[in-house]
Formats: C-alpha cells, structure tokens, sequence
C-alpha cells in the first residue's frame, strides 16, 4: 500500500507543479497556434492583406502629452500610409508617412522629405511589428525562427512568450495570454526618427471581434521604459485591397 500511496502522491506533484509549464507552454509551435485559432483562424487571417484603421492617441513628447488622430492604410509588409494630425504645445500640426517598397516619405505640414535606406528600413520594422500581432500567420512562413522565451506577466496574468527571428536577421519576441491565447506584449529594438535605438515594449489589451478577426483597440508603448504612445482603435476593416494611390508620394 505504501509503495502505492508514494506513487499516487509523486504523480499528484508533479502534475501540481507542472501545471504552469506544460509541455504547449514552451513550444513556439503550440503556442503559436492558439494564437492564430483566438485570433480569427488560419483560413481568415491567410486573407489578410491588406487593412485600414482609425485611432486616437496620445504621445508623450520630453514629458509632454499631446493629442493626436491617425488615419493608417497597410498592405502587405512593406505598404503603409498613416496621416496624422494633433496639437502640439498648442500649436495644431499634420503630417503623414509613406512607405512604398523600397521607397518612403514623410511630410510635415507643408515640408516634405524622402527616406533614406536607413529610415526605410526602419520604418519597415515599425510596419511588421504593428501587423504580425494581428496577422500571426505571417510567423508560419519560411525564414521566420521560432524559438521558446521565458514566460512573463502582462498585468497580472501570465504569458507565454517565442522570440522570432525574422528572415533579415532581426528578433523580437513577442507574449500570449496563456488563458486566451491573444498577442498580450511586443518586445523589440527600435531605431527612432532621430537615429536613436530603443527598447519598445507595446501592450496589447481590449480585444474586439472586427468581421471574424480580433483586433486589440488600446495598445501602449514605452520606449526605456517610459512611456511613449497610447493609442485606441476606433475602427478596423480588412479591405480586399488599398486603393491604387494609397502609397504613393505626398503631394
């Protein structure tokens, strides 16, 4: 009996403690999965191409809060126009920001300038880090490495975490509500608009079912830790494709 009784007991602990870490908890594969299944489904998310949305935000300037509303259209990886306008100090502004390919623009008021490689490419890595929490089938595809990370907390519910390398050499590592499934947190460098590189870490949370796709309508990034933007999604439409003259050059 007693040979018995330790058995039972060693396998009520083991499971006990192994509880929080799964096997499903550690494979990026898995985890990855339930992702895409919370998030709409393979079948719906394959189809997501291209995507506009609007919101408004706050960016926090030296300190500063200022109130801003975007206007972003985004097609593929490597589509987007965002146009933007708000107060700063009082003082009202509007710009927007173009990316097309190997090309990309950014206009100020009435100042506009292209894109070097360098702000292309970074304006590249800004795009797919704002779309593969949405469109995770994206990490599926070849030249994409998934690998575990350790589990997190996002607020106070746990998260389990894959670092991807994506296939220009670049990682970031990205954090799932183990309850839910859905994108809880992005973690990854980030170069600036005046050069410098950042840590950026951006929450995901509210999540609302837009036609069959879950979309997170509050995100909030900090750059070193302090805060840099809160956005809300007002709204989000999967479109069959953006318009012919969405990417071109600002007039």
């Amino acid at each position: 009996m007693k040979p018995f009784l330790g058995a039972a007991l060693a396998i009520f602990f083991v499971a006990a403690a192994g509880y929080p870490a799964r096997a499903d908890d550690k494979d990026p594969n898995a985890i990855l999965d339930k992702a895409i299944k919370a998030m709409g489904g393979e079948e719906k998310l394959k189809k997501l191409d291209a995507m506009t949305w609007k919101s408004k935000a706050s960016i926090i300037i030296n300190g500063d809060s200022n109130d801003i509303t975007l206007n972003s259209t985004v097609q593929g990886l490597d589509h987007y126009r965002t146009e933007f306008e708000g107060k700063f100090q009082d003082n009202p502004f509007k710009g927007v920001v173009v990316l097309n390919g190997k090309k990309g623009w950014r206009k100020f008021g009435d100042q506009a300038m292209d894109m070097d490689e360098d702000a292309v490419a970074n304006e590249k890595r800004q795009l797919y880090l704002q779309v593969i929490p949405t469109k995770l089938v994206i990490l599926n595809e070849k030249g994409y490495k998934l690998e575990a990370a350790d589990e997190q907390k996002v607020g106070d519910k746990p998260a389990a975490g894959i670092k991807v390398t994506t296939p220009d050499g670049k990682d970031f590592t990205i954090y799932f509500d183990k309850e839910t499934g859905l994108p809880a947190r992005v973690v990854a460098k980030v170069v600036g608009f005046d050069g410098q590189e950042f840590t950026q870490e951006t929450t995901y949370k509210d999540y609302k079912d837009f036609d069959g796709i879950k979309k997170a309508t509050k995100v909030e990034s900090k750059r070193n830790g302090q805060k840099y933007l809160d956005q809300e999604v007002t709204d989000f439409k999967v479109l069959d494709k953006a318009d012919a003259d969405a990417f071109d050059e600002p007039k």
